[in-house]
C-alpha cells in the first residue's frame, strides 16, 4: 500500500509543478477559457505516454548512464524551450486572435519534457508486472491536473488579459518557459565548467 501511496503522491506533485506543458495548458486556458482548451488534453496525455512508454521500456537507465547522450538530450530539449518561447513571445496569430498554443505545440512540448523521463526512470514501476495498471492511473491523474491547469489560466487570467491585454500572457509564458530552458541546460553548464 505505501508504494501506490508514494506512486500516487509522486506522479501529483510532478504534474503539479510548473513547468513547459502546464504553462501551455495555463496560457491557453487564459487566451481561450477552459472548454477551448480541453481539446489539448488527448495530445499532452499522447505525448506523455510515447515518452515514458520509449524511456521506460526501450531506453530505459543506459540513456542517462552514458553522459554525453544525456547532455545531448538536455541541449535538444532546451533549445526546443527556447525557439517555443520565442514562438510564444511573438504573441497572437493575427487572423484569429488566440494564442498560438495549438495541439500540435502541446503534443511535441509534452515528448520533449524532461517529466517524462522521471516518471519512467523513478514514479512508475516499469519493471513491474502490472505497469499497464500504473499507466492508466498516470493517464486518469494527467488528466485531471490539465484540467486543473487550464482551469487555473481561464479563472486567473481571462481577467488579467481582458484589462491588460492578452499578449501579456503570452509573454509570461515565455518567460517561464525560457526559465525551464535555463532549468534543463543547468546541468550541461555544471558538467562543462567542472570538465
Amino acid at each position: 500500500m505505501a508504494g501506490i501511496f508514494a506512486f500516487v503522491l509522486g506522479v501529483l506533485v510532478l504534474l503539479a509543478t510548473p513547468g513547459p506543458t502546464n504553462t501551455l495548458l495555463a496560457a491557453s486556458g487564459a487566451s481561450v477559457g477552459l472548454v477551448r482548451s480541453l481539446r489539448l488534453v488527448p495530445f499532452e496525455l499522447a505525448g506523455y505516454l510515447i515518452s515514458i512508454l520509449t524511456i521506460g521500456l526501450l531506453i530505459g537507465p543506459a540513456l542517462w548512464n552514458r553522459p554525453w547522450t544525456a547532455i545531448a538530450v538536455r541541449v535538444a530539449v532546451a533549445l526546443y524551450l527556447v525557439l517555443l518561447g520565442l514562438r510564444l513571445w511573438r504573441g497572437r496569430n493575427a487572423i484569429d486572435g488566440e494564442t498560438r498554443v495549438g495541439p500540435g505545440t502541446v503534443f511535441l512540448t509534452t515528448l520533449l519534457n524532461p517529466k517524462a523521463a522521471i516518471f519512467a526512470l523513478v514514479i512508475i514501476p516499469m519493471q513491474d508486472a502490472q505497469w499497464p495498471l500504473y499507466i492508466l492511473a498516470f493517464a486518469a491523474m494527467m488528466c485531471a491536473m490539465s484540467v486543473t491547469w487550464m482551469g487555473a489560466g481561464a479563472f486567473f487570467g481571462r481577467d488579467y488579459a481582458q484589462r491588460h491585454g492578452g499578449q501579456v500572457i503570452d509573454r509570461i509564458g515565455a518567460v517561464a518557459i525560457a526559465g525551464f530552458a535555463g532549468l534543463v541546460l543547468w546541468p550541461v553548464l555544471g558538467t562543462i565548467a567542472a570538465a
